[in-house]
């Protein structure tokens, strides 16, 4: 894949008043939110429920692409077609998350590293095989009183850099995710701080690298307070920092911008992209790539009776895709 191929997958990924929808989680979350709603864990479920997610009616008008896991990209539909066929015949661009996850970081207590260079190369030809066309991988910053560390920040992105240049190799669109965690008592301030740190760190490596931005996607946390902070934010404050943040670190040639809901309700989630989005025009569009807060409302509905709620299920995840469409394009309204 050129470029160019590279650059037109980017900009239909963040095309105006759509997101992706992250439907990666691994066997053990999708194990805690099943849990939650009183569903068996197993394979036949997880496929049953990311059916439901990708054969939502309209799904396509808010939704550019679907982040799946080693799973799901292997999984088909119960009338056999491929998930990934499916995607693209309905105009939505398959990814898949590659990362093994986040492990301490040796030396740096409350640090954690991503693990899964080691044979990425290999896994990412097998994926381009499998029909993807965009890849994701995630990092973890904690805030404490010693994290993070400038070592683990570094190390993180080192990681994000080269990952990203082996995606570009094998003809996918890498979304580098540095997410920055909500959890802890930390004020805004402290979570701009990071922020920043963490971008400058993240484009610095990508430049080492030889990453094209042009055919990168960033996928990053909003600059909020941490949950257990006695002052939290209001919606104009987290968007007007999040969006200086970005101004300051991220270069006008990256394609889009879009945010993870790590934690936020879906209401705030919402109401903070919105909010971003009338302060525009940005170098860059701003849009979502939201999991939990895509998905939550539909889970608990198909876990009182899958067959009965079925509908009403995916109705609800519609409903939630346009709400983002529409706070994408700073249009939405909490009425």
């Amino acid at each position: 894949m050129s470029i160019e191929d590279l650059e037109s997958v980017a900009l239909a990924m963040v095309a105006p008043g759509k997101g992706i929808i992250a439907i990666d989680e691994s066997t053990n979350t999708i194990k805690k939110r099943f849990e939650a709603v009183g569903i068996d864990n197993t394979e036949e479920n997880r496929r049953a429920y990311r059916e439901l997610l990708l054969t939502t009616p309209g799904l396509n008008e808010h939704i550019s692409g679907a982040i799946l896991y080693d799973e799901t990209i292997r999984q088909s539909t119960k009338d056999g077609v491929p998930f990934t066929t499916l995607m693209k015949k309905n105009g939505i661009i398959p990814g898949i998350k590659v990362d093994k996850g986040p492990v301490p970081l040796a030396g740096f207590p409350g640090d954690v590293v991503t693990e899964g260079l080691d044979g990425l190369r290999e896994r990412l030809a097998e994926y381009v095989k499998l029909g993807a066309q965009f890849a994701k991988w995630r990092a973890v910053i904690n805030i404490s009183e010693d994290n993070p560390s400038s070592t683990a920040i570094e190390a993180n992105c080192h990681a994000l850099a080269r990952y990203a240049a082996l995606c570009q190799e094998a003809g996918l669109v890498p979304m580098v995710e540095p997410e920055v965690i909500m959890d802890g008592d930390h004020s805004i301030e402290v979570s701009y701080e990071v922020h920043e740190a963490v971008l400058r760190s993240l484009f610095n490596a990508l430049y080492e690298q030889n990453v094209m931005l042009e055919g990168t996607i960033l996928k990053v946390s909003m600059v909020i307070p941490g949950k257990e902070a006695d002052e939290q934010a209001e919606v104009e404050e987290v968007a007007e920092a999040t969006v200086r943040v970005l101004k300051t670190t991220v270069p006008a040639t990256l394609p889009g911008i879009v945010f993870l809901s790590g934690g936020q309700t879906d209401e705030q989630s919402t109401a903070h992209l919105n909010a971003m989005n009338r302060m525009g025009p940005h170098p860059w569009p701003l849009s979502f790539s939201y999991g939990r807060a895509m998905q939550q409302a539909a889970l608990k509905l198909w876990a009182k009776d899958m067959k009965a709620n079925y509908a009403d299920a995916q109705k609800t995840v519609f409903a939630r895709a346009k709400d983002n469409g529409l706070a994408a394009l700073g249009q939405w309204n909490a009425k």
